[in-house]
């Protein structure tokens, strides 16, 4: 199946493209919580056509950009008839968006012009497409945020994936690519993956889907490792818009589900624990004692930001006891020094805290509490401690 780039122009101009509704569901309670829009070819005799067969031939000729702002307008309307909804929209936007000058300020004008909130509207671009845009798609990103949009990945995982690149992007969601199920969730290394995927994206702050879940075998372990929606068959095909009206006004209507606390899986519960340690506490750092090093967990709003994030423990308390007040030296290089942190947890002990005075990046020295819990892995026989720093008031 093959078309021109005049034909396109003609569905577009006689508005045959129209925009199907893919739910996307809470992993724990399996509620609709968001949707993607996606563009389908609607011909007048009702023949269905995939954007497989036509969005490669517009991107080529430019008429995507037409495309994608036909989109978002049909999405407007759309959420404007679900009046006090509070679940986003995601639009697809193609590269070329990134170049489009006023793009964030158009952007606004078309939401504010169906009196929509800027935060039902979610702009989604491919992994792919922002490679090698460098700061000018950092720039766009925070435009697009700083007016009020959030911002979504989409295809993570696809095969240009880069730690790196997801680190320096200030985006808001995370989609996970259907490729990286593609073992089921059977098979060791694939879950390996996913469940490391989910812990970066979970202290990065942003918001996790999954897309392509099709079996109960991929759900149930998804539920497991802290992934928050689902996106793909085991829930719904994309759908035109009067369905998905009519799904999202009985999930309304229907009750709601049993207590969180009896769904939230183990895992997903653990995350969430971390999150309220790493918001109480400005400074965690996991440290193996037998093995001489630390890595930080969390690090903000700290008396001093000076601290190295990984390295020998050894160092670290040199660094730490360099800091200290000069009353306050000894006791800490002393309390802190880790063949006498060994000697304690194989007495018995299950954790040494000691309040000393340290010196902030303002010249002034302030309280601070240091508690080191000693912890038992269960593949391992080494000495572990977590160590939780609390800024004290004065």
């Amino acid at each position: 199946m093959s078309f021109t780039v005049e034909e396109i122009h003609n569905a577009l101009k006689n508005h045959e493209f129209q925009a199907f509704y893919q739910p996307q569901y809470d992993a724990v309670t399996s509620r609709i919580k968001s949707a993607e829009a996606l563009v389908r070819w609607v011909k007048a005799d009702g023949t269905v056509i995939s954007p497989f067969f036509f969005v490669p031939l517009a991107e080529e000729s430019d008429l995507i950009t037409e495309i994608d702002w036909y989109m978002l307008e049909q999405v407007c309307r759309m959420l404007q008839k679900q009046k006090g909804t509070k679940n986003p929209v995601s639009v697809n936007f193609s590269r070329l968006h990134i170049s489009e000058e006023n793009f964030t300020e158009r952007l606004s004008a078309v939401a504010d012009s169906h009196s929509l909130p800027h935060s039902l509207i979610e702009v989604e671009i491919t992994e792919s497409a922002m490679v090698g845009e460098g700061d000018k798609i950092l720039q766009w990103i925070a435009s697009i945020r700083n007016a009020g949009f959030s911002v979504a990945i989409d295809d993570f995982g696809s095969g240009l994936s880069s730690l790196q690149f997801v680190k320096d992007v200030p985006a808001d969601v995370l989609k996970i690519d259907k490729s990286l199920l593609s073992r089921n969730c059977e098979d060791e290394k694939e879950r390996i993956v996913l469940e490391s995927i989910f812990n970066f994206a979970h202290r990065l702050h942003m918001t996790t889907i999954a897309e392509g879940v099709e079996t109960k075998e991929q759900l149930a372990f998804l539920r497991t490792c802290g992934c928050e929606k689902i996106q793909g068959y085991i829930f719904a095909r994309p759908m035109p818009e009067d369905d998905y009206l009519a799904l999202c006004r009985l999930h309304e209507t229907s009750e709601e589900p049993m207590d969180i606390l009896q769904l939230q899986s183990p895992t997903s519960a653990v995350n969430l624990l971390m999150s309220v340690i790493f918001r109480r506490y400005p400074l965690v750092i996991f440290s193996n004692l037998t093995r001489n090093t630390f890595y930080m967990m969390a690090y903000q709003n700290f008396t001093s930001t000076g601290c190295p994030s990984a390295g020998m423990f050894d160092e670290l308390i040199v660094h730490g006891t360099s800091s200290m007040h000069p009353d306050d030296k000894d006791s800490f290089a002393r309390t802190f020094d880790r063949n006498n942190l060994i000697k304690a947890y194989k007495s018995g002990k299950q954790e040494i805290s000691l309040v000393t005075r340290q010196l902030g990046d303002d010249g002034i020295y302030r309280r601070v509490e240091t508690t080191d819990y000693f912890v038992k892995s269960s593949s391992s026989e080494d000495i572990l401690v977590i160590t939780l720093c609390d800024n004290l008031p004065e």
